[in-house]
Formats: structure tokens, C-alpha cells, sequence
């Protein structure tokens, strides 16, 4: 019973306290106090802020647009964009998407990445990585270039500058890094022949083949999906091995080297007939 009285009378000074007016307790009236003006100054101080970023001040005004370090913009018209960005974005210093800016800066062609940030109080500024081009995908009359990085991306070969020699390369859908790793690693295997990969093609079963500086065209096949990864570093060790005595025999009468066959290597004879030609094939093969 005792506990039950203690809980009513418990309960009844809480009733007695809520019920009872907010004037009975100075303490409370302060805290209260306090509160509101806490309040009060939050919201004017709001609203002056939002008055002040719709100061005519704060519109967008100066675009300064710049290239990464290292780089000089060859594609890109500074005045033409420059314009395009303070007719098109939206909102002032305070208000502007820079996320959107980014986005949009990098829809362009010839744009890989693009770093903006504002500039007090009215302006924008751009930091353009602009394409590096590195070959022709699909074709010489292909509108998509790849990069130096292996990526795609929109682009006219006209646009190229006459002192960059871009590679011929084409392969399955997103395959482009793949291109290029396999470019790579082709280009270092034939240095000692003071000869570069000037084409290479990924066929849709993943069988490649390049073709060198020297004229030469090199078949590799399908090696490269093996589990064995240097399985095709050592049939071109074995053609390096073998070539003195090849190139002896035909001297420079040789257009292409087939590097599929397991125990050995062919060569095509570009000066002979194809009965000759199929001989030496088969001779080149058998010596291996």
C-alpha cells in the first residue's frame, strides 16, 4: 500500500507542476527567455544571410578557365566556353552546383577530367585535363579516339595535331584497357628490333595481332587468356632466339610471323609463290 500511496503522490506533484502556471517559476521563465531570443537572432541572421547572396554582387560573372599542370589546351575555345557557362549555369556564388559544373565541363569532347571551385565573390575557376589521344579505334574513319590512359572517348582525327602519330586499334566492346596493356607489352617485346607497334586488333574471341613499324605483321592468338601469363613472353623469346637463323635464310622476303603454334613459329613469305611460300612454313616450323 505504501508503494501505491508514493506513486499518487509522486504523480500528483508532477500533475500539479505542468497544470500550474509558467509565471510560478523564475528559473524556467529564464531558460524559456533565453530560448526564444536564441531563436529570434537564428532567424535574422538567416534572413540577412539570404538577402545578402541575392546581392547583384554575388552573380556569377568571371569564368577562368586554366589546364592541369603540364598540359596546354589545344581543343579547347576558352572564349566560346566561357560564355557557354555563364549563359547556362544556375545560381550565384553561394548557389551554384559545382557537382553540376564538373558534369558538364566533362560531357565535351575533348575533356577527361574537370576540377571547378569558386572564386570570391563572383567567379568560377576551371581546371581542364584535357585528352590526351593515343590511337584511332574502329578505323581510320572511326569519330572515337582512345587516350593515353586506354579510354574512350568522342573526337575527330582532323582535330589531332600533325606531329602526334596515333596507333590503329580496334577490339571488342570495353576492351579498350585491355588494347592498350596488350599494346604496351607488345611494344617492349620489339625493341630490340628498333621497331613499334603501329596497329594492333583484339578480335571478338580475344585473338590479337600486331603490326610493326618494320611492316611486319605478328599473329599471338588467344594466349593471353591462359592461366600460364607467360606463355606468349616465351614464344617471342623462342622467334628472338631463332630469328638470326630465319632471317639468314630469307633475309628480309618475310611480311608475317605466327606465334600460335605450342613447339614452334611460322612465317609468311611476301616475294614467293604459295607453293614456295607454304614450304618455308612448314620448314621454319619443323627447325623450331
Amino acid at each position: 500500500m505504501s508503494r501505491v500511496s508514493s506513486f499518487i503522490s509522486g504523480s500528483g506533484e508532477i500533475f500539479s507542476l505542468l497544470a500550474s502556471p509558467l509565471w510560478d517559476y523564475p528559473h524556467r521563465m529564464q531558460k524559456l527567455s533565453r530560448f526564444l531570443v536564441l531563436c529570434f537572432v537564428a532567424i535574422l541572421l538567416i534572413g540577412v544571410l539570404v538577402w545578402l547572396s541575392q546581392r547583384p554582387v554575388f552573380v556569377l560573372k568571371q569564368v577562368v578557365i586554366e589546364p592541369a599542370v603540364g598540359q596546354t589546351l589545344m581543343h579547347i575555345n576558352k572564349p566560346v566556353v566561357r560564355q557557354q557557362v555563364l549563359d547556362t549555369v544556375q545560381g550565384n556564388f553561394f548557389s551554384v552546383r559545382l557537382e553540376d559544373v564538373k558534369r558538364g565541363f566533362e560531357t565535351m569532347p575533348w575533356v577527361r577530367h574537370a576540377n571547378v571551385r569558386r572564386v570570391w565573390p563572383n567567379g568560377l575557376a576551371i581546371t581542364i585535363e584535357e585528352q590526351k589521344p593515343f590511337g584511332i579505334w574502329s578505323g581510320a574513319d572511326s569519330h572515337t579516339l582512345m587516350n593515353t590512359h586506354g579510354e574512350l572517348f568522342s573526337g575527330r582525327v582532323s582535330d589531332v595535331s600533325d606531329n602526334i602519330q596515333l596507333i590503329d586499334v580496334s577490339g571488342p566492346e570495353d576492351s579498350s584497357k585491355e588494347v592498350k596493356r596488350l599494346y604496351e607489352k607488345a611494344n617492349a617485346w620489339f625493341k630490340p628490333w628498333n621497331a613499334e607497334v603501329k596497329s594492333l586488333t583484339l578480335s571478338e574471341r580475344y585473338a590479337w595481332h600486331v603490326k610493326l613499324s618494320n611492316g611486319m605483321r605478328v599473329e599471338f592468338g588467344r594466349d593471353e587468356e591462359n592461366s600460364d601469363k607467360t606463355l606468349t613472353e616465351d614464344r617471342v623469346a623462342r622467334l628472338f632466339k631463332y630469328w638470326p637463323q630465319v632471317q639468314e635464310k630469307w633475309a628480309n622476303r618475310i611480311d608475317a610471323i605466327d606465334l600460335r603454334y605450342a613447339n614452334g613459329f611460322t612465317v609468311h613469305l611476301a616475294s614467293t609463290g604459295m607453293k614456295n611460300n607454304e614450304a618455308g612454313i612448314k620448314k621454319t616450323e619443323q627447325k623450331q
